[in-house]
């Protein structure tokens, strides 16, 4: 599954895992947030509602450009740094390109929706 997340006048374009959570969000798609910086590693958002996590590892170990679930705040969490293992975190796919879009300081809206569920 393909997505694409529009910020100001760039895409970046991602392609999502085939598991339990990640067709949970494509379900919430197409979706306007407001993404954080945190940690200077990542954006992060509030989704409207908490995602399926069958079937989900305990924990990931988040690398550059990585989409993942945070499940204990129930977050998105898009990372622009790798960072260490965390628990309750699940990946729900990698960003293919325009991740620099995603590292200008503050927050940014954007729009994520889905453009290919072929893949």
């Amino acid at each position: 599954m393909k997505i694409s997340i529009k910020i100001q006048d760039k895409v970046v374009t991602a392609t999502l895992m085939d598991n339990a959570t990640s067709r949970d969000f494509v379900s919430l798609l197409p979706m306007d947030l407001t993404l954080e910086d945190y940690a200077a590693t990542e954006k992060i958002s509030n989704l409207p509602r908490r995602l399926s996590t069958e079937g989900a590892p305990p924990g990931s170990d988040p690398s550059l450009g990585d989409i993942a679930y945070y499940a204990p705040w129930g977050n998105l969490a898009i990372f622009y740094k790798d960072f260490r293992h965390s628990s309750g975190l699940i990946k729900l796919g990698k960003i293919d390109s325009g991740i620099e879009a995603l590292k200008a300081t503050g927050s940014a809206k954007v729009t994520i929706e889905l453009i290919d569920k072929s893949q």
